[in-house]
């Protein structure tokens, strides 16, 4: 008969199996400007998050510390099981769970929309050409422009290279997207098209971390929302409770100036 064992504590805090993001107490300095301070969350697989708060209070940050965009400098972050530490292997393993798509498209200038998507799995999950293109196809078809696929990024509207930036990030079949103001760069009449493509992402059970203020988005979608401000969690809960009852007076005032 098998013998119940005993989890180790660093098991222990990589959080339960259902569990895909552990933060535990980070801290992210720039110089003398504390950017994180003492942050813990956890997320759970297939949970929408939307992460708010003012210009600076850290929430870029925060998501850009999950892939190890930015270092942090203190505490543990786990990303599904796997601690996120110098280890190259485990760095490789995490940042093949996540997807991210910035403010700014970052998409190639020189590739055309099909390159663009199909270049990571070619290059990272070894997939063939003919494969990848298929897949492209099958992403630029869920995020509504298949007809833009050999055009390139100069050619397309804002709200369309924002499209093409999810569809990138989708190909590479993620487990978790990050997302970091995904409309702040956007005219007001394609913020639509874009927040639509993630509303069917977040339907389909992603675990999406998303930075915004796009607060019909947050209401209608989010699961939790997480409030921050100076680089700490003030606040967080679902959307009806953050909406109609927060309890911090900075969530008060923060709501009271974009509401």
């Amino acid at each position: 008969m098998a013998t119940e064992q005993t989890a180790s504590p660093a098991d222990q805090a990589a959080g339960t199996p259902e569990d895909i993001i552990v933060v535990e107490n980070i801290d992210k300095w720039f110089g003398d400007f504390q950017a994180l301070d003492d942050v813990s969350l956890t997320i759970k697989e297939h949970e929408i998050v939307v992460v708010l708060g003012p210009s600076g209070s850290g929430k870029s940050t925060f998501i850009r510390c999950l892939n190890r965009l930015e270092e942090h400098d203190s505490g543990r972050i786990f990303v599904n099981g796997i601690e996120m530490n110098d280890d190259v292997r485990n760095l490789n393993a995490i940042r093949s769970e996540i997807g991210m798509v910035f403010q700014q498209f970052n998409l190639f200038p020189h590739l055309s929309v099909m390159s663009n998507i199909t270049l990571g799995p070619q290059k990272v999950r070894r997939m063939a050409r003919q494969e990848a293109e298929a897949l492209a196809m099958q992403l630029l078809e869920r995020v509504g422009i298949p007809e833009q696929a050999e055009k390139y990024p100069a050619q397309l509207s804002g709200g369309q290279q924002q499209r093409v930036a999810i569809a990138r990030a989708l190909a590479m079949q993620p487990k978790i997207m990050l997302f970091d103001e995904p409309t702040s760069a956007l005219d007001p009449e394609m913020i639509k098209e874009v927040l639509d493509v993630m509303r069917e992402l977040a339907q389909s059970g992603m675990t999406m971390i998303v930075v915004t203020h796009e607060m019909g988005f947050a209401r209608e979608v989010a699961d939790r929302l997480v409030f921050f401000d100076e680089g700490a969690v003030v606040e967080q809960g679902t959307p009806s409770h953050f909406f109609e009852n927060p309890q911090e007076e900075r969530t008060k005032l923060f709501l009271s100036q974009i509401l």
